[in-house]
């Protein structure tokens, strides 16, 4: 049994994720960032009717980025949480510690390393569509 949580229902589960991507929406920058640029992803794929496949690979780039982003926040309040624990006050920041400051930045080099991925996929998808509507195709 998980300490941490008693034994839940599958819609308790959804539940707590559906809660989980709230918090992050509204407390998060970077996933705040990532949200319109998805967005815009998905109204560039329409206006260029691009296939199904392709319509695959950025959906799985577009989430792939939301949920490294998710990842790493949720590593980010861990960090936070076993820092302040660990000290009287809140005055030493996780990055004092350098455990959890490389735990915090191979999150972040996840998020990075996602993120370039999906704009290569971005650039090798779209790239022949808008130089052919611009007229250099």
């Amino acid at each position: 049994m998980n300490p941490v949580r008693p034994r839940q229902t599958w819609g308790r589960k959804f539940q707590v994720a559906f809660r989980g991507i709230g918090v992050a929406m509204t407390t998060e920058r970077s996933f705040r960032v990532h949200l319109p640029l998805a967005l815009a992803v998905a109204l560039l794929a329409a206006w260029f009717q691009i296939d199904p496949i392709r319509w695959c690979l950025l959906l799985l780039c577009v989430a792939g980025v939301l949920s490294a982003e998710l990842l790493n926040s949720a590593i980010e309040r861990l960090a936070q949480a076993i820092d302040a624990e660990r000290v009287e006050s809140d005055t030493i920041e996780p990055r004092d510690n350098a455990r959890i400051r490389d735990s915090l930045d191979i999150a972040s080099g996840g998020v990075l390393v996602f993120s370039i991925l999906a704009a290569a996929v971005g650039l090798i998808l779209f790239l022949p569509e808008l130089l052919s509507a611009i007229g250099l195709a």
